[in-house]
């Protein structure tokens, strides 16, 4: 079983070990833990790139952009 968990290093908690403790019992585990940059993993797929490019390009630019009312949430 290989499972992932993604979370900020300050939302580790008892209940969080607990959880693990709960889940693999009495079994080997190995925990592997990387630092996530957010833009590097959003720029990896080549479509979320040039999505995220094009949306840059237009609040440069200040075209096609959306306005919401916060008195509409």
């Amino acid at each position: 079983m290989q499972s992932s968990y993604r979370l900020k290093a300050n939302e580790l908690d008892e209940k969080f070990i607990a959880g693990l403790k709960e889940t693999y019992k009495d079994k080997d585990i190995e925990i592997i833990i990387y630092e996530v940059n957010e833009t590097e993993y959003l720029l990896q797929s080549e479509v979320n790139r040039q999505t995220l490019m094009q949306a840059k390009t237009n609040i440069d630019n200040r075209t096609n952009l959306v306005e919401i009312d916060l008195e509409d949430l």
